[in-house]
């Protein structure tokens, strides 16, 4: 294995609470820690506006990032991480800024419902309903609908998938890309996992916080399997968009996101994977609220240059 980057032990070690040992945090401590991460500098966008837009269950609030140039321009669709229970339009803008930065691509982020006050499926159904009202509405945004891609981190990689799954089955939205930022793609299973093992405690995310984060956000048994809570039971992924797959070295959710990958691969879906390694689990965000975004030029160029791919 890779020593682990500098810059995110200094992470692990200066910038999260500690908790005693022993202790399992709360979705209140969960929640508590994120809000007083401290926040970083952000890359300059041309324009960058809010909006509610109405979705099927609720009003979705939106950002829009707006790049320059003339367009009609390529777009994103982008879905924050944060264990389905946590995380909104202010958590991951920096992250945003910089994919517009590095593919001249507008982008879309959504704030959809979380969990346990809104279980699955909300977070789909809002994000689904997010996608498409860009797709319909893409003329009056400048957008060029065929170039449609969406995309998130952890939480958010899982619905990014989701929602290419939920449109290759409803109609009303086209996915012309999707890329999977050290996504969730399995309900909570260590044991299927050695990356649980490697690195459940220690690196940011461990075990205890995705055991919870699963129970909170499908309450219902029913839907344990569901492949729209859990994109890897799918049994039929062909005919899905091509994938960028980037997943964490230090993180319990890299086999998942890599076993996904797998599987895409063997329904013939083109799959670029590309495991970061000396990396925990939500590096990108990390990063950036150490201003330390020069880290990871080359991982956002990457997924520049994966979206311009046409």
């Amino acid at each position: 294995m890779a020593e682990l980057h500098p810059k995110m032990k200094f992470f692990l070690g200066n910038l999260i609470p500690s908790y005693p040992e022993g202790y399992v945090p709360s979705l209140e401590d969960i929640r508590n820690r994120n809000s007083e991460v401290p926040k970083g500098s952000v890359e300059f966008v041309h324009n960058v506006s809010d909006r509610d837009i109405r979705g099927a269950e609720s009003t979705i609030k939106v950002r829009i990032y707006t790049p320059e140039g003339e367009g009609p321009f390529p777009v994103v669709v982008f879905f924050h991480g944060g264990g389905f229970v946590y995380g909104d339009l202010e958590t991951h803008d920096s992250v945003c800024r910089s994919i517009v930065k590095a593919s001249n691509h507008m982008l879309v982020a959504v704030e959809y419902r979380l969990a346990p006050e809104n279980p699955f499926p909300a977070a789909p159904n809002d994000c689904f309903a997010a996608a498409k009202w860009v797709y319909e509405y893409a003329e009056e945004l400048n957008a060029d609908r065929t170039k449609l891609a969406v995309a998130g981190d952890s939480a958010g990689g899982n619905l990014a998938t989701v929602v290419a799954m939920m449109a290759k089955e409803l109609s009303g939205l086209e996915i012309a890309k999707q890329v999977l930022l050290y996504p969730v793609t399995d309900r909570f299973n260590p044991d299927k996992y050695p990356s649980y093992t490697e690195n459940g405690s220690g690196y940011f995310l461990t075990t205890e916080s995705m055991q919870l984060f699963g129970r909170l956000y499908v309450q219902n048994p029913e839907h344990a399997g569901n492949p729209f809570s859990a994109p890897i039971n799918a049994p039929d992924l062909s005919g899905l968009p091509p994938a960028l797959v980037i997943t964490a070295e230090y993180d319990p959710l890299r086999d998942e996101g890599e076993l996904y990958a797998e599987k895409l691969q063997q329904a013939g879906v083109p799959v670029v994977l590309k495991r970061e390694e000396g990396q925990i689990h939500g590096f990108f965000n990390l990063f950036s609220i150490m201003d330390s975004k020069e880290d990871i030029k080359d991982v956002y160029e990457r997924i520049g240059s994966f979206l311009n791919d046409y």
